[in-house]
């Protein structure tokens, strides 16, 4: 059974940084042949793909994301990361992180749409203040 935690989520000012950490247990094969993504969800948006990393670190990150927020992994210890620099307010989400196995998508596969994800951990709250 796939598992997904979240940490490292809190309140931060705005400029400040958070990392957040997803710990992956339970995957059918290496982690290194899944694709994984973080996304965030507020009440006035919805749900929405933040960043994404492929099996061969390749990326993918949102508009309203990029050169603030970097997406990172690490295999062998099955963790997912989101370095979050100069934090805004309109980043306060619950954020997410989800993976799905690369297969005849090749290893280089991202991905900011839900519906190519088949396991997704509870969340972790982010609250920035001006």
């Amino acid at each position: 059974q796939v598992r997904l935690v979240e940490s490292g989520g809190g309140s931060a000012q705005a400029g400040g940084r958070l990392r957040l950490s997803c710990v992956a247990s339970g995957l059918d094969h290496y982690m290194g042949w899944y694709f994984l993504g973080w996304f965030r969800e507020a009440p006035e948006t919805g749900r929405e793909g933040v960043a994404s990393i492929a099996g061969d670190h390749s990326t993918t990150v949102a508009d309203s994301v990029k050169g603030r927020f970097v997406i990172s992994r690490d295999n062998a210890k099955e963790t997912l990361y989101l370095q979050m620099n100069f934090l805004k307010p309109e980043d306060t989400a619950r954020y997410y992180c989800a993976v799905a196995w690369a297969g005849p998508r090749g290893n280089g596969y991202t991905s900011l749409r839900q519906s190519d994800y088949t396991h997704w951990g509870q969340g972790t709250q982010v609250t920035v203040s001006s």
